[in-house]
């Protein structure tokens, strides 16, 4: 792996020399846009929606739009604006995990420390362990300020990226069953169920099967051939009452 950041994670008065790796890959296919009647790939143009002409890259500005017109904004705005490129990943506050809302994560990076930081690295390690508490912190990566927290996973030491509370929207406006009554039987059958379904987190037993199967047809149809695809037929609710349903549930446990 090739790192993408250097700089330290900063603990007190410590600074901890390391690197970033990232921790993620996606596992989607690379699929080209083509014109069906040649294969030929698609290429994206710049278009001015007036005149209908391509513009060219350095004749492009950025504006921010109010009312019917536009802020345009030079480099020394963006310059002026970005926060100061500091290489230090500056631990604010320690927190417990369980606190942090899952709809805040956005991507991870393994730290790795270098050869003068090892000690203090393992340090931080063992107390993160030991503690069961993770560092919120604040760093910047391209020229943007982030947030992220700092958690031991096995014997490494993971920056996790996590987004500013204004990024999640409001719930507010979603409607939700709050005038709905659950009898207390229909609450114990539901506990039951997700009694009956639950285990260890084991996510390696969870495949992406959808690209999967869509390499197989892809790799059939390399060889001119059409794969059988399985159908699965959805089933039908044969009761609307909810107790039932639940109680059916408990009898046919998936996989079962």
């Amino acid at each position: 792996m090739r790192s993408i950041w250097k700089g330290s994670i900063g603990f007190g008065l410590v600074n901890i020399p390391i690197k970033l790796y990232s921790a993620v890959q996606s596992s989607s296919l690379g699929l080209d846009m083509l014109d069906s009647r040649d294969h030929s790939r698609i290429r994206y143009q710049r278009i001015n929606e007036k005149t209908r002409k391509e513009v060219p890259y350095e004749k492009i500005v950025k504006g921010y739009p109010i009312n019917d017109s536009y802020v345009i904004l030079e480099d020394k705005d963006f310059e002026d604006a970005s926060p100061e490129k500091s290489k230090i990943i500056e631990i604010e506050n320690f927190v417990d995990l369980n606190e942090v809302n899952p709809m805040f994560y956005e991507t991870s990076y393994y730290t790795e420390p270098e050869a003068q930081g090892k000690k203090a690295y393992a340090l931080l390690l063992k107390a993160l362990q030991k503690s069961k508490k993770a560092g919120l912190a604040r760093f910047v990566l391209r020229s943007s300020e982030n947030l992220c927290i700092i958690h031991p996973v096995d014997k490494v030491i993971v920056a996790s990226k996590i987004r500013f509370a204004d990024e999640i929207r409001s719930s507010e406006e979603i409607l939700t069953p709050d005038n709905v009554e659950v009898s207390k039987k229909e609450l114990d059958m539901g506990l039951a169920l997700i009694n009956q379904y639950s285990g260890k987190f084991e996510i390696e037993k969870f495949k992406d099967e959808y690209h999967s199967e869509l390499l197989k047809i892809i790799q059939a149809k390399a060889k001119g051939k059409r794969p059988t695809i399985k159908k699965l037929k959805p089933q039908k609710a044969s009761d609307d009452n909810l107790y039932d349903m639940l109680m059916q549930s408990l009898g046919s446990k998936k996989g079962a």
